[in-house]
């Protein structure tokens, strides 16, 4: 039997950052790696460091603080993750799933889920943010779905839909936030792969051709948990690298890290204006 979460494991987990924050959260981000200091602009916050949660998955990546921020951004209750853990670190696919169902019982209703993606679509350069119109779930294909094992029945249906998995109306608050703060917001479909090593040229150019604009290794687990807990989305990729589908260019986290360097101010200007209008 696989790690699969259990509704005592979701409110133990809860429970413990109740006991820290008093804050109601409306709306749940979770950044991505080199975008974790937006959660620095977080007002009166609280902070949760993840190895203090019961069971809750915790990162050893470089750019990613590995803790929880609750407090206020543009007058919203928010919870942040700064931070985040993935599949190749050696975690089930559900136990991924935690952060995400105990943002759902704190009370989010809006999941807001950024990450930094190499550049698919060969028109995207490094320092670009892209919608997420859609994605490609390659590793849910391959049966490595968050869903896997016994269905909690209280938070979800067993086969939830997934025609529209990133909210049309809060695309529409994003890219209103974007003209508004002349910020290029490029559209696109997002893969997730497994990792932790990059893509091939070969892999880019068979991602291409079957519609994908930007690939990454999280972001789709948490955006079905969410879907599935009745949780509205929006997805935020940060382009850190641009397409190599011939093989010319070598590809290194601290390239990502550097990238996010250039996008952590475009995101911050674009979150806190879709924030301004949920408000």
């Amino acid at each position: 039997m696989g790690d699969f979460l259990t509704i005592q494991d979701i409110e133990k987990a809860a429970q413990q950052v109740q006991k820290r924050s008093k804050l109601k959260p409306q709306v749940g981000l979770i950044l991505g790696s080199g975008l974790g200091s937006l959660a620095e602009s977080v007002e009166n916050p609280d902070y949760i460091p993840y190895a203090e949660v019961p069971g809750w998955p915790v990162s050893g990546v470089q750019g990613h603080v590995g803790r929880l921020v609750l407090g206020e951004l543009e007058s919203q209750p928010v919870v942040v993750m700064q931070g985040r853990s993935h599949y190749y670190e050696g975690y089930d696919m559900p136990r991924l799933g935690l952060p995400v169902r105990v943002m759902r019982h704190l009370g989010i209703e809006i999941l807001i889920v950024t990450n930094a993606a190499g550049a698919v679509n060969p028109d995207f350069e490094p320092g670009d943010l892209m919608l997420l119109v859609d994605h490609l779930n390659l590793l849910g294909m391959a049966g490595q779905n968050p869903l896997r094992g016994p269905n909690l029945d209280s938070l979800g249906p067993r086969f939830p839909d997934m025609s529209q998995v990133y909210d049309r109306k809060l695309q529409s608050t994003a890219r209103l936030a974007a003209e508004e703060e002349k910020i290029n917001l490029r559209e696109g479909v997002y893969c997730c792969l497994a990792g932790p090593s990059f893509e091939t040229p070969a892999d880019l150019r068979f991602l291409r051709n079957v519609g994908v604009d930007a690939v990454g290794m999280s972001t789709v687990p948490e955006a079905i948990v969410a879907r599935h807990g009745g949780i509205r989305v929006l997805g935020i990729s940060g382009i850190s690298n641009k397409a190599n589908l011939d093989g010319t260019t070598e590809t290194s986290h601290e390239e990502v890290l550097e990238a996010g360097r250039v996008l952590v101010p475009k995101l911050t200007k674009l979150i806190r204006g879709v924030l301004r209008k949920l408000s």
